[in-house]
């Protein structure tokens, strides 16, 4: 991968950007900088097929914060079941070119913002033995977004593209779970500086962060993530915890299962599709983690340190206490 395995210089200086604001402390203004989260586009291309008869095509556009767009790249990839191994890739690079025009500002001045069209087109060339069947691809894309089709077909779909599972073996303490937020808070550089990015962070069972990448989507702060463990040669991620700053959705749910992750926890709440493909795939789930209280919506045998009051059914811990308390509540 010759073009993945540069290691990117000053990523996070391309994904803010200091402005002139006027703020307004109750009846009161004066002058002051803001720091804004920036949002671009990125068109993902493909190029596959053997070397006499190579062929591109665009997959996919999505508006990110620019920096780790290749693991991004790689990322997207993954999840979606169109690679499997590193060597599958034999290099990402940046395409000349651009989606669109500069914004502009309503007086018909070219803004200010610093828009880079130079690094919105991402090509990801594929080794020429790897077979990509650009049919299945394009109906994988379409029943495994969260774009309306029913859960069904979600679920088949992930089925048919999902590596094999093994065991899951993953296992956490509830003391160690309830420090992960504030662990993923305190490593948002951007976030600290913006208020305005999702975070994603991968934890291991003594609460060590391994990874973490920011975005304006909280798919592509997965992407970015995943990717980088991907080209690293780091997965499947067996013994990791994916940690989000925001809700679980199918989507996300999807990114951890192709990537081998064995429990998720968000601090959000789950959807009712995320929480059908923890259980039908044995991916640990927590939600609603917070600094006092968790909800477990599939697997407690992986988590330690509570004292649980039923067996069955959706499971509360609360942090008050010696040790966590545990309390049913209905689906």
């Amino acid at each position: 991968m010759e073009g993945a395995k540069r290691n990117p210089v000053h990523e996070e200086d391309r994904s803010f950007l200091d402005i002139e604001v006027e703020k307004v402390t109750g009846l009161h203004s004066h002058p002051a900088k803001d720091a804004l989260a920036v949002e671009e586009p990125l068109e993902i291309q493909l190029g596959h097929g053997p070397a006499h008869a190579r062929a591109v095509k665009s997959i996919s556009v999505t508006m990110r914060t620019p920096g780790y767009d290749f693991e991004l790249a790689a990322g997207f990839l993954l999840t979606e079941g169109v690679v499997r191994d590193g060597n599958d890739i034999e290099r990402i690079t940046y395409v000349a070119g651009k989606i669109g025009n500069p914004p502009t500002l309503n007086t018909g001045e070219q803004s200010a913002l610093p828009y880079q069209p130079a690094k919105n087109v991402v090509l990801v060339d594929l080794a020429p033995d790897v077979v990509v069947s650009m049919a299945n691809l394009e109906r994988n894309f379409y029943t495994t977004s969260s774009c309306g089709i029913c859960g069904k077909a979600s679920l088949l779909a992930l089925q048919t593209v999902c590596p094999p599972r093994m065991q899951n073996r993953f296992s956490i303490s509830a003391q160690v779970l309830y420090t992960l937020p504030h662990r993923l808070r305190e490593a948002q550089s951007v976030f600290n500086r913006t208020g305005g990015l999702h975070g994603a962070g991968l934890f291991d069972s003594e609460g060590t962060l391994l990874g973490l990448r920011e975005d304006v989507g909280r798919h592509n702060a997965v992407d970015k993530l995943l990717g980088a463990e991907f080209l690293a040669d780091r997965t499947p991620l067996r013994h990791a915890l994916l940690m989000l700053s925001g809700r679980a959705s199918f989507e996300l749910l999807q990114k951890a299962l192709m990537s081998g992750v064995s429990m998720v926890a968000s601090v959000g709440a789950p959807s009712s599709l995320a929480v059908q493909v923890a259980r039908d795939f044995n991916i640990a789930l927590v939600g609603f983690l917070r600094d006092d209280h968790f909800n477990i919506y599939h697997g407690p045998e992986h988590i330690s340190g509570y004292v649980s009051s039923n067996e069955g059914g959706k499971h509360e811990a609360t942090n008050e206490g010696k040790l966590p308390a545990v309390a049913d509540i209905a689906l």
